[in-house]
């Protein structure tokens, strides 16, 4: 229950942060990337781009939340670095996702190229030494020199820097190696992941989610280098409550879409589990690490709310109401309560408003439509 209170505490800090300050540099930030990215000369890669501006600016947004830990003095520039490191992963997850290839596993390393190089000292690698299609080259050096510029200024870049790499590295790779499946088989990621996973005890399935969805462990370290007193142990133990985090989040997304993920014939992330029955033990044992990690972590309420966070976005996903769906999420939130309770509650508020508006624009459209039908 204390646990509970702090993390409740830590929800009323964060957003007192982000609504005024935070929020605002967000928005700025996806309107003003919308020009270089309305630039790119392949209408379909320019297509991509815009849509995953406007149409996934929840997630810079959610990541976002982490600057507000950044003191005053420097969370603007982690606000931004933040974003734009998001919006170069999401463009490059589209891109993965469309890329067809003889190897897409060499491909992809090349494609992720400024992704790590947003987060290597200057002095070692540019930047600019991006790849990518001609005609997106532009837009991905802009994000990446962009991230690189903005954490530079923070006064721990130094200390974090090896930790960010470290999980945009696992990041990048297990992308590719996932996206690779239905080229190259699930053998190639079992095998990747058994090869890299931190010790014997992590099943390789949980090791290649966490790696999966680390953007959200660099958004973290980056938000840490801005904290004056950052230490390389601060730095490993954040590292590691989002790799917990992370893997929560990747089987929680494939879970909510899986009905949806089926019909369109795409097997999703659980489709990796030969025993899906076992997915409700899987969540609750990911979710039990996930908070355990995060308690130890630096600013560790913070890091426990944003995990209730996001177990509460994905347990009122729509998809969650699926018989598929429902005893996994029964398990987490079980096992996060009653930390979560306050984030489920912001989550269906949310999402109840966002059904509310939705409807109204299908209104306000069909009487647009009858009215143009029929003049008065």
């Amino acid at each position: 229950m204390r646990q509970s209170s702090t993390a409740l505490l830590a929800l009323a800090r964060a957003n007192g942060r982000f609504w005024p300050t935070v929020a605002l540099i967000v928005h700025r930030e996806l309107a003003a990337w919308e020009a270089p990215a309305a630039a790119i000369t392949d209408t379909e890669l320019r297509f991509l781009a815009l849509s995953k501006l406007r149409h996934e600016r929840f997630n810079a947004e959610v990541a976002a939340t982490l600057a507000t830990l950044a003191p005053a003095a420097h969370r603007n520039a982690a606000a931004q670095a933040i974003v734009a490191f998001e919006l170069l992963f999401d463009y490059l997850d589209g891109r993965t996702e469309t890329t067809s290839v003889s190897d897409p596993l060499a491909a992809s390393e090349l494609l992720f190229r400024p992704f790590l190089n947003a987060l290597r000292d200057p002095k070692l690698a540019a930047a600019q030494d991006g790849a990518g299609d001609p005609a997106d080259g532009p837009y991905l050096r802009a994000l990446s020199s962009r991230t690189q510029t903005l954490l530079n200024q923070l006064p721990n870049a130094d200390v974090v820097r090896p930790f960010a790499l470290h999980a945009a590295r696992r990041c990048a790779e297990a992308q590719s190696r996932i996206h690779a499946v239905p080229m190259l088989g699930v053998a190639q990621l079992e095998g990747w992941a058994t090869r890299r996973r931190a010790s014997d005890g992590v099943d390789w399935r949980a090791y290649a989610a966490g790696c999966a969805s680390s953007v959200l462990a660099v958004h973290a370290l980056i938000a840490l280098a801005a904290d004056a007193d950052t230490t390389a142990e601060d730095a490993r133990r954040l590292d590691d409550a989002y790799l917990a985090i992370g893997a929560l989040i990747t089987v929680l997304d494939s879970i909510v879409d899986h009905t949806d993920d089926t019909a369109r014939g795409e097997p999703g992330f659980v489709s990796f589990f030969e025993n899906q029955l076992e997915l409700p033990d899987v969540v609750g044992s990911l979710a039990r690490e996930a908070s355990s990690r995060a308690w130890k972590a630096p600013h560790a309420a913070h890091h426990a709310m944003t995990l209730a966070g996001v177990a509460a976005y994905y347990t009122t996903h729509p998809g969650a109401r699926s018989p598929f769906a429902r005893p996994s999420v029964r398990t987490v939130r079980g096992e996060l309560s009653p930390m979560i309770l306050p984030t489920l509650g912001i989550m269906l508020g949310w999402r109840a408003a966002k059904a509310v508006r939705a409807a109204g624009a299908r209104h306000l459209k069909l009487r647009s439509a009858t009215g143009a039908r029929h003049p008065i």
